[in-house]
């Protein structure tokens, strides 16, 4: 049973890659699109902004040209009354607003010139920018309608996965595959992977030789306690036969019949002391204890002896360093 599982995960494995990877072109694909209808919004507002401005020129264009009508209509008029002055202060009054009239009319007029020109430069730029902004809107109206055909064919091939899928998962713990496939996605397609040599081969990790045997044992779902991938036994070549050999005598030294030996050799050597309360009774020899008090009193002494030693041989050294502070001295 626990086989047949592995083997629906490994199939299942393949398809929630694919599937997985199709869904995240479904989302990266439509970004393409971005930096296209961002060029648009800035070439539409640069077209609005660039076509305020020209109307504006063109409203301060009109405004100098009857500045300038209205400076030449002075000067005429300036100009009209010139026969009817009769004395010298009048005359020279006159020319002076016919020379002021004029130069404004000319100040207005190099003013307008200017204006125009920058006008006639503004509309060329305007007609530029409309006609790249129609260019541009075409290519993103193809670019468009190219990525909607793209998504339309990935939709239906996810269709045809969740079929697949459906056709899989039945009789399978709902909780296996739930954690499975949020394996996949954060595993980049990966969720079930072989355990070689006793690691995984997901993260490379070296596994506990417990852990190893139970998923050699094929007696249930293990999931790797470093990447959380599933683990399966894969049977292969002489490497592995050998690596099997290496765990089942690993394992033998822990055996049953030897763990039964040392626990009997432990009762044993209990039994030989007996009871407790045997023990109690049992009377201890006074030669013993007179022996056991003599040794007792000989460590002292000679503890005491090289505590008296040791004594001696720091104040010696103390008395040399001082012998040499005074020599030197």
């Amino acid at each position: 049973m626990i086989n047949e599982t592995l083997e629906k995960l490994k199939e299942l494995q393949d398809i929630l890659a694919e599937k997985y990877q199709i869904e995240n072109e479904l989302k990266e694909i439509p970004r393409s699109l971005i930096t296209k209808t961002e060029l648009v919004s800035r070439l539409k507002k640069s077209f609005i902004e660039k076509n305020t401005k020209f109307e504006e020129t063109k409203q301060k264009i009109n405004d100098v040209r009857i500045h300038m009508q209205d400076s030449e209509r002075d000067r005429e008029t300036y100009e009209a009354k010139i026969v009817d002055i009769s004395t010298q202060r009048e005359y020279e009054a006159l020319v002076k607003e016919i020379k002021d009239s004029s130069e404004k009319e000319q100040t207005f007029r190099k003013e307008l010139q200017r204006e125009e020109k920058v006008l006639q430069e503004m509309e060329q730029a305007i007609e530029r920018e409309e006609m790249l902004i129609r260019e541009q809107e075409e290519e993103l109206k193809a670019e468009q309608e190219k990525i909607e055909q793209e998504l339309a064919k990935r939709r239906e091939k996810i269709q045809e996965i969740d079929v697949l899928e459906k056709e899989i998962t039945p009789n399978m713990d709902e909780e296996i595959i739930f954690k499975f496939k949020r394996i996949i996605r954060s595993k980049q397609g990966k969720g079930i992977v072989p355990l070689h040599k006793g690691v995984c081969s997901g993260c490379n990790m070296i596994l506990p030789l417990q852990f190893v045997n139970d998923v050699r044992s094929g007696q249930g779902i293990n999931f790797c306690p470093y990447c959380s991938m599933i683990l399966f036994f894969q049977e292969a070549g002489d490497e592995d036969i050998l690596e099997t050999m290496v765990y089942e005598d690993t394992s033998s030294i822990f055996g049953d019949d030897e763990m039964d030996d040392d626990f009997d050799s432990d009762e044993d050597s209990e039994s030989g002391f007996g009871d407790r309360d045997e023990l109690s009774d049992i009377d201890e020899d006074p030669e013993e204890e007179e022996d056991d008090e003599d040794e007792e009193e000989e460590e002292e002494e000679d503890a005491e002896e090289e505590l008296e030693d040791d004594i001696d041989a720091e104040i010696d050294e103390v008395e040399d360093d001082a012998i040499e502070e005074d020599g030197e001295e």
